[in-house]
């Protein structure tokens, strides 16, 4: 990053031993002999950093600072000022300078003085960039909001975003850009120029999941040849994003708790007690209340991380945000592959938003992708959607679902197996379809197809 700094000052050997003592590889050094001159070299180079003398014939310092302020109040202004004039120098910081140094210096504290003003400006612009970036990102992502649902959503998470400290709870179904939305909330809040660390805590197998949240010391298992460092402290000052917290097995329900209510942990293997200022953002897509009720999650945790419920609707419950998020994909895929999609025929519409969308927003993604991708034209036309034909019904169930166990007993894991293998087959390798049809959450269809070594058929 290259700084341009510009000294006004009306004595030629100050000028040059300043310029002389501020170039570098990172610095653009420019010079001004009176007010005027440097109000000029101001207006047309925007400077970074100002080294302005307070006595300067024509324009005063006072009056130059003033203007420079006016236009510019952000810009760091280090007044230089004789002995004898420290009032002065005083009432121009009041005036928005940045500091004053007495004449005579030595170069050394002008050269810390840039350096810290210098500083200052090289973090507001990383934040500026950051912010770029992150909406850049949220563009980029999706964050479509017309219907009156998804608007409440929103402005819900901007004001969750002002509590630096605040656990917010996101529940949402698959797809619907829980994650996005945690670090939407992320960039809006205090915490923006730290990290945002995410964890999917149902792809985690059980024994894993200690040493991934708070790390573990060298020698704490068998292959633990180094120390490393867990997701609690690569999110320090920042945001730890818990996705499928549902999914967290008990005992590490209980670590959570703990490091919410103490902001305290131990590694895994290690006796020392850490500390960690992280900000949590949970999210689900599951009723952790009734998952609580029923005992299948801990109710005081539940508790403690519900402080801000964000609930973001499915697509089906909100058709109004279809259209509009389709042809935000359109256009995005077609920059990417060089396309002209320009247009939706009625009849394609129609078939768009009465279709419910069962993996909600990535599946509309994934949608556009594939059409813009394979097929040829301007216009989105009913032949192109035909992979959004409603599914046939299966067979309807008039009464109870009765389980008979036989009396010789059965293995309750080979049981979960062969439904695991019978979803995989009735969805054709689905696996979003296939944790539908058993009730989970795809992580978690992923966790038990690992556990039980199934490949697809």
């Amino acid at each position: 990053m290259i700084f341009k700094i510009l000294i006004i000052d009306d004595e030629p050997t100050l000028r040059h031993s300043l310029a002389l003592a501020l170039s570098g590889a990172d610095h653009r050094i420019m010079t001004a002999e009176s007010g005027e001159e440097g109000l000029e070299l101001f207006r047309r180079e925007k400077p970074d950093l100002i080294l302005l003398d307070h006595w300067l014939p024509g324009k005063n310092g006072d009056a130059v600072l003033a203007e420079i302020h006016q236009e510019d109040p952000e810009i760091p202004v280090i007044i230089m000022t004789a002995q004898g004039s420290i009032e002065l120098a005083v009432r121009a910081m009041k005036m928005g300078a940045f500091d004053f140094i007495v004449k005579p210096f030595d170069l050394e504290q002008v050269e810390n003085l840039v350096k810290r003003g210098l500083d200052g400006l090289r973090l507001r612009k990383e934040v500026e960039w950051l912010r770029e970036q992150y909406e850049e990102k949220f563009h980029a992502g999706g964050i479509v909001a017309v219907s009156g649902k998804m608007r409440e959503a929103l402005a819900l998470a901007e004001k969750a975003a002002l509590g630096a400290d605040t656990t917010v709870l996101i529940e949402g179904e698959t797809g619907t850009g829980k994650e996005l939305l945690g670090e939407y909330i992320h960039f809006l809040s205090p915490r923006a120029s730290f990290p945002f660390v995410p964890l999917n805590c149902g792809a985690i197998p059980q024994e894993l999941v200690e040493s991934e949240l708070f790390g573990y010391e060298k020698g704490a298992f068998t292959g633990a040849a180094e120390k490393k460092m867990g997701k609690v402290e690569a999110a320090e000052r920042g945001t730890l994003f818990l996705d499928e917290i549902g999914d967290l097995p008990a005992f590490a329900q209980v670590k959570i708790l703990r490091f919410l209510e103490e902001k305290e942990f131990y590694k895994v293997g290690g006796v020392e007690k850490k500390t960690a200022n992280v900000r949590i953002i949970a999210a689900t897509n599951r009723d952790l209340a009734l998952e609580a009720g029923q005992g299948r999650f801990r109710e005081d945790l539940y508790f403690r991380i519900n402080v801000v419920r964000i609930v973001i609707p499915p697509l089906r419950q909100r058709p109004e945000d279809i259209l509009p998020l389709f042809r935000f994909f359109l256009d995005r895929f077609n920059r990417n592959f060089n396309r002209r999609f320009l247009y939706i025929d009625k009849e394609a519409e129609e078939i768009l938003t009465a279709y419910p969308w069962p993996g909600n927003i990535r599946e509309v993604r994934n949608t556009a992708e594939r059409i813009v991708l394979i097929e040829k034209g301007e216009r989105i036309e009913k032949r192109h959607l035909a992979s959004l034909a409603p599914a046939p019904a299966g067979p309807e169930t008039t009464g109870p679902v009765t389980t008979l166990i036989p009396p010789e007993g059965i293995s309750l894991g080979e049981v979960e197996k062969n439904y695991l293998k019978e979803a995989l087959r009735m969805t054709r390798n689905n696996k979003l379809k296939a944790a539908r049809l058993l009730g989970i959450s795809r992580s978690a269809l992923l966790y038990r197809l690992e556990k039980f070594g199934i490949r697809e058929s």
